[in-house]
């Protein structure tokens, strides 16, 4: 599935601004009241009147009968949810996907040997910065009762309490525009799988363009359901199609290492292609925006950090054999994907089938999130209706346009990368937990740390978390901030340089009025060599880009 990916079930008033998602499980419902029954930390239940703030958390340590779960020894448990594997799992599914096909590419842009360091840099940090937004979150459990009940938007609430409302509206905007970028790359994607396809097993000639375009068309009535209340199909999926077409990736490039290796090049330096290759692995490594939102619907959130740590061990272990053979087998002859560098037809077409099908399967996730939140903003009621297909419709016509506007997904990719994912995978997961963090040490030196106020939950200022933040904490912090905030404006810079000069490809609707502009290429296989003219099998080849790494 794509990094950030959310699926969301049902529409909570409790919170305003739009969301993402939940994968909603066994979840308690919510129910408001004037008088309720409290139950104590302790476990013990009394009858209480409300005592919320004006914001809806409790300023005591009681909470009421609504909430999904209790506090044991200052942690939250909840009556039912996702065990800590089988959030790992979610996570696996959720990050590994469309970037698998570009880490190789990324490799050959990192020059290998650095790209290996690199990526293995990337995985410790994306790893560390998971882990820092599900302490956030404990924290917001822990002080936040009102955050024990089901919560529709995990990650701007978490910036809610860090930094103040301005700011769940800033990520909540962040994470919506990361949910339609990833629509588009991956409408692209699964579009190029396609037209692949076709040319691989026909004669019949047909523009990517309308690949695009019928594609579109044929997932918009899909568009129009409701979400499913149980993902767990889709979870499934997603495991099975990229662990399947890992294996295949290894099978054929071991196939094609005789004849490759031999006509084995790698790309001359060149700054730019560092800095493309570090949004490849943004991509590749970003999809914290959906992390809280799993970890809301845990049984024990405080396990978060086991989900985490195999989530994006496993990553590390399925995008290292594919960028070894990669890097071994073809050299500089990787293009965008490594599936076009894969000889044998057979093999190549089943890894499309797979890589399409989990982008498509994302697709229809990744489009319910941004369709409910145009529908709240416009309020679009809750049922079938011509103002849904409208808003659904408007949406996906949206990123077919911006599909066809900008009709190449690699660069558009490394952009992403570099921008929306950086923030959310990076630097705000950073950002927020100096806060959150900070906040949490001045609560434990209060006289009564176990009930604080509404004023001692106040969001701290810059001087109060430097106060109560430790000093080492802060370098490493910053540091962290720095590097993210030049890797994500390097990276930017160069796939906005890419799409407008060496990779820019003409919009879709300008093509039929510039003579050779559609550049469609009637073989979908990048031969071995500095040319593309070596193969094994007697493959027609594609021509060849001499300015791809240039």
């Amino acid at each position: 599935m794509a990094p950030g990916m959310l699926i969301n079930a049902d529409f909570n008033p409790c919170f305003t601004s739009c969301s993402l998602v939940t994968i909603k499980m066994t979840i308690g419902t919510y129910r408001n009241r004037v008088g309720s029954i409290s139950i104590s930390e302790s476990g013990a239940k009394t009858q209480t009147k409300d005592d919320s703030t004006s914001d809806g958390s409790s300023i005591s340590g009681t909470f009421s009968a609504h909430h999904d779960g209790q506090m044991v020894d200052g942690k939250f448990i909840r009556n039912g949810g996702l065990g800590w594997f089988i959030t790992g799992l979610f996570i696996i599914g959720d990050l590994a996907g469309g970037g698998l096909v570009a880490v190789p590419t990324a490799m050959i842009q990192l020059n290998f040997y650095p790209g290996l360091v690199i990526l293995f840099i990337m995985n410790v940090v994306t790893l560390l910065t998971g882990v820092t937004l599900g302490l956030c979150w404990n924290i917001l459990l822990r002080f936040w009762p009102k955050y024990r009940s089901h919560c529709r938007k995990p990650y701007p609430e978490i910036a809610n309490m860090a930094l103040g409302p301005k700011w769940k509206m800033i990520v909540s905007i962040i994470i919506d525009l990361t949910q339609f970028g990833i629509a588009v790359v991956y409408l692209l994607l699964s579009a190029k799988n396609i037209h692949d396809a076709i040319k691989s097993f026909s004669s019949f000639e047909i523009s990517f363009c309308w690949v695009i375009l019928i594609l579109a068309v044929c997932l918009l009535p899909i568009m129009f359901l409701k979400s499913p209340q149980d993902f767990w199909a889709a979870v499934v999926v997603a495991m099975v199609t990229t662990a399947t077409a890992v294996v295949l990736i290894l099978v054929g490039s071991i196939m094609d290492y005789g004849v490759c290796h031999e006509q084995h090049h790698m790309p001359d330096f060149k700054i730019t292609n560092y800095f493309l290759g570090l949004g490849t692995l943004l991509f590749a490594y970003g999809g914290h925006s959906s992390l809280p939102t799993v970890q809301h619907d845990m049984k024990q959130p405080h396990e978060f950090t086991k989900s985490v740590v195999m989530g994006f061990l496993a990553l590390f272990v399925l995008y290292i054999p594919v960028s070894i053979m990669g890097y071994l087998t073809y050299g500089d002859s990787l293009r965008d994907s490594v599936i076009n560098s894969i000889q044998n037809q057979g093999i190549q077409q089943t890894i499309n089938l797979l890589i399409t099908v989990h982008c498509i399967l994302t697709l229809t996730i990744v489009f319910n999130p941004l369709n409910q939140d145009i529908e709240q903003l416009f309020k679009v009621p809750h049922r079938f209706g011509i103002k849904r297909v409208i808003v659904r419709t408007s949406v996906m016509v949206a990123v077919a346009f911006v599909a066809e506007s900008v009709p190449t997904f690699g660069p558009l990719l490394d952009l992403l990368g570099g921008t929306t994912l950086t923030l959310t995978s990076i630097l705000l997961p950073v950002l927020f937990y100096m806060y959150l963090h900070a906040l949490e040490n001045k609560v434990k030196k209060l006289k009564d740390p176990e009930h604080p106020t509404e004023d001692d939950l106040k969001t701290l200022s810059f001087s109060e978390m430097r106060e109560h933040l430790p000093g080492w904490m802060f370098i490493i912090a910053a540091l962290i901030l720095i590097l993210g905030l030049i890797g994500g404006g390097a990276a930017t810079f160069s796939a906005i340089r890419e799409l407008s000069t060496t990779k820019f490809t003409y919009p879709c609707y300008v093509q039929p009025f510039i003579s050779g502009a559609g550049g469609n290429d009637e073989h979908s296989t990048n031969c071995c060599g500095y040319s593309f003219n070596v193969s094994h099998s007697g493959v027609k080849c594609a021509v060849w880009e001499d300015s791809f790494y240039k």
